[in-house]
Formats: C-alpha cells, sequence, structure tokens
C-alpha cells in the first residue's frame, strides 16, 4: 500500500488544494519538505493536536522531510476562534510555550523534524511592507468568504484576528521561497488559513503549491477529541500522566475505536483488522479500546510508561493496590468521591457519617454481606479502625462498595 493509499484508508484527507490526483503523485513520489504549524498558546501540546502529530510523523517515516513551524508571531495575534477573540499572550510566556513545544515536537518525532518560529522572519516585517508585499494580493471580499471569519461577523471581529490568515498565508510563502517546502498539512478547520497561501505562492511565485488537511476528530458525543470535561489531555506528562490518557481511551466508544486505531496508531491495515476481528468476536474484552490506549501511549512517552499505565489500570479494576504508589492510586481515583479524615473512626461510623450507608443498619447489612472491602480486603468487624495506621502510603484508605462504588479517605 503507497502512502497515499494508507492514508485515504485511515480517512485523514479531506480538503485537498487542486487535484487529487496531483497530491497523490506528490505524497508517493521523491521526498519534498511539508510543514505544518501550531501556536504557543499553552506550554504543551495536547491529545487534539496529536493527530497532526502522527500525520507529521507518517509522512517523514515515508521519506519526507517535516518542518514544524511554533508561532511566535501568530501566536501573539491570535487564531480567530468561532465564538470569541483569544486573550494577549506576554512575551514571556510565549518563549516559555515555544521552548517547551519544541521540545516535545522534536522528541514525538524523533528528530526528523525542523524546528522554525515565524517570528525570526515576521518581527522586522514593516506594517507598510507587508500591506504593500502581501495585502495587495488578497482581495477582503476573498477573506469574508472564509468559514471562520463568516461565523465571527456577528459577534464582531478585530481587524488582528481578520488578518490572521494573511500572516500564515505569508507563513507558506516564506518557507516555500526559502526551504523548498511545497506542501502544507493541517487540520480541517485551517483550510481558509491554508489556501490563503497557495493563493499568494501562485499569484506572486506564479509556482504551485500543495495542501490537503485531515478530518477534525471528534469523540462519539460530536466534541473535539482529546477533551476531557472542558479540559485538555496534555502530553506534558507532568500535566497529564500517561495513565489518565490511558484511561480516556481505554474509555473509548466503540463505535468510534476503529477511526482512531486508523488515526492515532502506526499499526499497519492488517495489524488493525487483526484488532477489529477480535473485538467483534468478543466485545466485552474491548481488545481495541486496550491496543489504542497502549499503541498511543507508548508513542507519547515510551513503551515502559505505557507499561506501567496498563498495570496500574489492571490493578485498580482489581482492587489491588499493593505496589501501587500513593501518586498512582491518586491518579487513578481522581474521579472516585473523596474525603478527609481528621482522626481515627470506627469502620461503621465512617460509613454512615460520609453517606457511604444511608444507616448503620444499613451498614451493617453491607458488612455482613461481605460488600466493603478496605485497601482491597474484605471487611466485616462494625469497629475495625480507619486511621493513620492502615492508610496507604500513611495518606490514603480506599473503600470499596460492592464491585464498582469506591471512595477515598484522605487521612
Amino acid at each position: 500500500m503507497t502512502l497515499f493509499e494508507d492514508l485515504k484508508w485511515r480517512g485523514l484527507i479531506k480538503d485537498v488544494a487542486g487535484e487529487e490526483s496531483d497530491l497523490q503523485k506528490i505524497l508517493d513520489g521523491k521526498p519534498i519538505s511539508f510543514y505544518w504549524g501550531t501556536d504557543p498558546t499553552a506550554d504543551s501540546l495536547h491529545l487534539g493536536h496529536y493527530s497532526s502529530l502522527c500525520m507529521a510523523k507518517r509522512l517523514a517515516n515515508a521519506g519526507h522531510q517535516p518542518i514544524l513551524l511554533c508561532g511566535g508571531a501568530t501566536g501573539r495575534i491570535g487564531d480567530p476562534r468561532p465564538t470569541a477573540e483569544r486573550e494577549i499572550i506576554s512575551e514571556e510566556t510565549i518563549v516559555h510555550n515555544i521552548e517547551k513545544i519544541h521540545n516535545q515536537i522534536d522528541r514525538l518525532i524523533d528528530g526528523k523534524a525542523e524546528l522554525v518560529d515565524n517570528y525570526e522572519w515576521l518581527k522586522g516585517y514593516t506594517f507598510l511592507d507587508f500591506l504593500r508585499d502581501v495585502g495587495k494580493y488578497i482581495n477582503v471580499n476573498y477573506m469574508l468568504d472564509k468559514d471562520i471569519i463568516r461565523r465571527r461577523l456577528e459577534t464582531g471581529i478585530t481587524f488582528a484576528e481578520f488578518s490572521y490568515m494573511l500572516l500564515q498565508g505569508y507563513d507558506f510563502l516564506h518557507l516555500f521561497e526559502t526551504k523548498n517546502c511545497i506542501m502544507q498539512v493541517a487540520g480541517s478547520d485551517q483550510w481558509g488559513n491554508i489556501t490563503t497561501g497557495v493563493d499568494l505562492i501562485r499569484k506572486i511565485l506564479d509556482k504551485t503549491a500543495y495542501a490537503f488537511t485531515m478530518p477534525l476528530i471528534l469523540d462519539s458525543t460530536g466534541k473535539k477529541f482529546g477533551k476531557s470535561e472542558g479540559n485538555a489531555l496534555w502530553l506534558d506528562k507532568e500535566k497529564t500522566s500517561p495513565y489518565q490518557i490511558y484511561q480516556h481511551l481505554i474509555n473509548s466508544d466503540d463505535s468510534k475505536v476503529l477511526e482512531y486505531l486508523k488515526v492515532f496508531t502506526f499499526l499497519s491495515k492488517d495489524e488493525i483488522d487483526d484488532v477489529m476481528a477480535k473485538q467483534n468476536a468478543a466485545p466485552e474484552t474491548r481488545i481495541a479500546q486496550k491496543t489504542l490506549a497502549f499503541e498511543v501511549v507508548k508513542d507519547i512517552h515510551g513503551e515502559d510508561e505505557a507499561k506501567n499505565a496498563v498495570h496500574v489500570s489492571e490493578k485498580l479494576f482489581d482492587g489491588d493496590f499493593s505496589g501501587l504508589s500513593v501518586s498512582d492510586i491518586r491518579t487513578g481515583m481522581k474521579s472516585v468521591p473523596s474525603f478527609s479524615l481528621a482522626s481515627s473512626l470506627s469502620l461503621i461510623d465512617v460509613l454512615v457519617e460520609n453517606k457511604i450507608a444511608s444507616s448503620k443498619r444499613e451498614a451493617r447489612e453491607f458488612l455482613k454481606a461481605n460488600a466493603i472491602s478496605i485497601n482491597g480486603k474484605i471487611e466485616t468487624d462494625e469497629n475495625f479502625t480507619i486511621g493513620k495506621e492502615i492508610a496507604l502510603g500513611g495518606e490514603l484508605v480506599i473503600i470499596r462498595r460492592g464491585k464498582k462504588k469506591y471512595f477515598v479517605v484522605n487521612v
């Protein structure tokens, strides 16, 4: 299977500038330089960026040269959002974010990418020169016709954000001229910005540039992939642990897991077909979700971290806390109800006072039925003492009621 055929099978080609047959010749031909860009709005990329990074890695593995741009200049303006203008980021924050993101990208793309910052070529460009050299080639009606601009016209858009597509279009022109970068790749929400660059290259240089977008990846509810309760799942493990990413992916909906395997893993078609055959034969095993979660964590954080995420996940699922650190347990139990205990109490009082049982009578029924576990062991004695002396790591006591109800006691 050629690179183009593989990308088509994975559903990774949405919009194409020009003819698809020309794009196929470029992708399956001799090595070329291409670029993907992001703005340094945070000090880490998140799981929503990961499909683009996977795409860059796929093209690099096929022999093409990636140029990954972190926009120190465009980040100072802000890409128009569908609803409201972005907040201006301080100069110091932008510099810090770029350094962190560059390190992240370099590791994820195995050092194969050239890392650039558009502030280097835009910082000395005067406003008048930019208007003469770039602005006169792009019609305002052309800009107003772009989807992201149209959506903002009713609520209002500043001139700074309105000009963003000219800056990104110029980035493509600059890289085309200085680095022979003939193709841009991005998510489909960047289509208007991408085509502006293609048009500038055609109008100013009378040459052909290539571009295509990937579809935006959504979860089963239609939200952007990589968002969890409104919070991004960061690729920096100090912000989001490998275990949290693993858990997010292992809970992927059955209706989306095949798409995710194609987009976010480097498994071959035969390997993915084999996983899905096993999944369809025994859906309860969730082999597809487990494979997806392991492969993604392995690529982002390494095989050791992926194996540890599996280990922690299996331990917590079985209610076995032996060998787990307090940090692992806290991360794994992050969404579990928790409460604090100032001094030691009997088990029955802890159950009732924290509404694990509605009354002492119900608490005794739970205990008699072997339905209460403390740190993974069944406990039937209502006078059993809950306190620091039994706490895991001297900090936590885990109470389980029945098979699935967990509670964390901070002592």
